[in-house]
């Protein structure tokens, strides 16, 4: 018996959108017994996993057909389609066309040169598996070339779609009764340069939730802390649909560390923004994604990093140890030891727990407005996972009364 295509997501946000736009195409171009691996570039280990997830498809499904696509296939589709379990293997644009998933759609390897494409298709999509929140591609590519970053190469310029593009998008998705959406993209504060307007991503926030009012509630993915607009810190201060949690791409505390990454920001950039943006919502909660041990840095200069988490008060930190990237800048400059580099990780990691923990314990007694994303869990509008009970899709109004490990613990007011 034929099984439906099982589509396998590793990275960022925009592979997850765009799994579901393959999923969307699989299912209309009648595509059975399939794995699609969709993979990410940005570190060694997010491509060891990759690796690993297509020989474990294999095994456990030896008639299946195996396309390989994202990031990493497009860096290296020779990587991929060497390995004896791939099938077929195609580029960011590729897995993005409905013909590639046609049955009959059999040459092995089908990857362009993204650093050639202009344009950046519209798909639509009519919803997620889990129907509660949806993430929208409003901009692929980057204009910019930080050292440690091999992700250009796999998605190509900056490329940003149309407001009315977005616009229908999200109005879709409401009218399929999705609740939340977030808005995505590999480098989302260049949003619109390449629109005629020039458009900001604050413009588009706004045309978004005036034109769409059913939406309930916006959230935005990572954004470079010196390309927040005047348009998107109005907009914190005016908009109760525009969630409280903003997740910064800080990378590093220490200037000199910033500057050796090619970063648009420098240390005073996070401190301006954080207090800009609390000053507007005093109730925010930020986030980061931080580098440990990249190239050059001391023991000092990552002292830095730790400072400013605490001194803004970051809370939900993502952390990665420093990975080499070949043919990136930072691979050729000095390299920490990697058992410094995973000692200072495990360092921010265990201070981004305690950040988790005091928030959390701040909120207890409040109320909170969860979205349930599966039966018995939800988030609130801070992104804290919840312990709650109610239909899925629903936003509740409730009273956060307890806390169990990371996630806080609500009764329905």
């Amino acid at each position: 018996m034929s099984k439906p295509t099982e589509i396998i997501t590793f990275g960022c946000r925009v592979n997850t959108y765009e799994s579901e736009v393959m999923r969307g195409h699989a299912r209309a171009a009648g595509l059975e017994d399939a794995v699609i691996v969709n993979t990410c570039a940005v570190t060694a280990e997010a491509e060891r996993q990759a690796r690993q997830a297509i020989r474990r498809a294999r095994r456990e499904n030896p008639q299946a057909r195996i396309i390989v696509t994202g990031c990493a296939a497009q860096v290296d589709p020779a990587k991929y389609a060497g390995m004896p379990e791939v099938d077929r293997v195609l580029g960011n644009m590729e897995k993005m066309d409905p013909a590639s998933f046609l049955p009959e759609a059999a040459e092995p390897v089908v990857v362009s040169d993204i650093m050639q494409v202009e344009e950046t298709a519209s798909h639509l999509i009519e919803g997620f598996e889990e129907r509660t929140r949806a993430f929208i591609q409003i901009q692929t590519g980057c204009d910019h070339r930080c050292t440690f970053c091999i992700i250009p190469f796999g998605r190509g310029n900056n490329r940003s779609v149309p407001m009315g593009e977005i616009v229908r998008q999200v109005r879709l998705l409401v009218e399929n009764e999705v609740p939340e959406v977030v808005l995505t993209g590999v480098d989302i504060t260049d949003y619109g340069r390449d629109l005629p307007g020039k458009p900001t991503l604050g413009q588009l926030c706004r045309r978004l939730l005036i034109n769409v009012p059913g939406l309930k509630r916006l959230r935005l993915s990572s954004v470079d802390p010196v390309e927040v607009d005047e348009d998107l810190l109005r907009l914190f201060g005016e908009e109760e649909r525009l969630m409280p949690h903003l997740h910064l791409s800080m990378q590093a505390g220490a200037d000199l560390i910033l500057k050796r990454m090619k970063r648009r920001h420098l240390q005073k950039d996070i401190y301006s923004v954080v207090e800009r943006v609390r000053a507007l919502r005093p109730d925010v909660v930020f986030g980061a994604d931080i580098i440990a041990g990249f190239p050059t840095e001391t023991e000092a200069l990552f002292a830095e990093s730790l400072k400013v988490v605490e001194d803004c008060d970051l809370t939900w930190l993502h952390v990665f140890p420093y990975s080499e990237r070949p043919g990136t800048p930072a691979a050729r400059m000095p390299q920490v030891a990697k058992a410094e580099r995973k000692e200072r990780a495990q360092r921010l990691r265990a201070l981004g727990e305690a950040q988790v923990a005091r928030f959390l314990e701040s909120r207890l007694g409040k109320s909170a407005q969860v979205l349930i994303e599966k039966e018995g869990m939800g988030r609130s509008e801070h992104f804290a996972p919840v312990t709650l009970f109610g239909p899925v899709g629903a936003i509740l109004e409730a009273r956060l009364i307890g806390l169990e490990g990371e996630r806080l613990i609500a009764e329905a007011a």
